[in-house]
């Protein structure tokens, strides 16, 4: 068996060629390297083929609804940004404040929902925990009644409510959708009431309709659920809290005064008489 070179035009590698002789004919053969071993190729072909890691998918209620991603969590919110670069330097400098840990703030948010009629209606109550966890983006706990009340036909232990205590950036993620969302699209909405501090710096409201926020679909003819939004603060006084939620946009009317005390007069017994038993009246 003799071998030659033969050089391709594409490439100047010489590739050795065999030449077989036959009783027939002759058979001449091209001398290629070696192939790799299987192995090597099955590696190669795996790791190329590998799949890219898939993404975390965000956590979920028990009902299925998709909850707030922690990483999401951990990032600064646009509104607390400006507390932050804007609200702080303002009430310091017209408060006269000499440590950053005397600046009002706000610590948490609790949102309420009575039940009514639906709180012994297991459906009803799904539906009404599962609207409040859209609209704040965290699950509603049950709340019971303390004591048994006939006339109310409430007992010891029935969930008569749900409600949500929120805190970090999603109780600033609630804040904001309330301020610029939530309240503008509530109907003939002329301001919040500037009268609703309770005396220690904490604001309370209501909204009727929870149908103002986007994330409940509006429906013809369907029952409006309406709920409390209490706003915790840790400011000393009720100016200093209005203050506050004023810089952060709070939309307060201007056409509410504030309390006026109105000294009532002291009734004495004989107002609290008949026309007929009074003095001078018939015996």
């Amino acid at each position: 068996m003799a071998a030659t070179a033969v050089t391709l035009p594409s490439s100047g590698t010489p590739f050795p060629v065999a030449t077989t002789a036959s009783s027939s004919s002759a058979r001449r053969c091209l001398l290629l390297p070696s192939a790799p071993p299987r192995r090597a190729l099955r590696v190669v072909a795996s790791a190329a083929t590998e799949a890219p890691p898939k993404a975390t998918p965000p956590p979920t209620s028990p009902s299925g609804i998709v909850l707030v991603d922690p990483s999401e969590a951990q990032r600064v919110h646009r509104l607390k940004a400006v507390y932050d670069q804007k609200v702080v330097p303002l009430i310091t400098e017209e408060f006269g404040y000499t440590n950053v840990h005397q600046v009002p703030k706000i610590e948490k948010i609790v949102v309420n929902s009575g039940l009514g009629a639906d709180a012994g209606n297991s459906k009803g109550l799904e539906a009404a925990m599962k609207d409040l966890a859209m609209i704040t983006g965290q699950w509603p706990v049950k709340t019971k009644a303390r004591k048994s009340v006939a006339s109310f036909k409430i007992r010891e232990g029935n969930t008569i409510g749900i409600a949500v205590t929120l805190r970090g950036r999603i109780m600033y993620n609630f804040l904001d959708r309330l301020i610029n969302l939530g309240l503008p699209r509530t109907m003939d909405f002329l301001g919040v009431n500037p009268n609703s501090f309770d005396g220690h710096g904490n604001y309370s409201m209501g909204l009727r309709d929870q149908g103002v926020f986007p994330e409940i679909p509006y429906e013809v003819g369907g029952k409006k659920n309406g709920m409390d939004v209490s706003i915790v603060t840790s400011a000393k006084t009720d100016n200093e809290a209005f203050r506050l939620l004023t810089l952060l946009g709070m939309p307060f009317s201007e056409n509410i005064k504030p309390d006026v005390v109105i000294r009532k007069k002291r009734l004495k017994r004989h107002h609290f008489l008949s026309k007929g038993k009074g003095k001078g009246g018939r015996r």
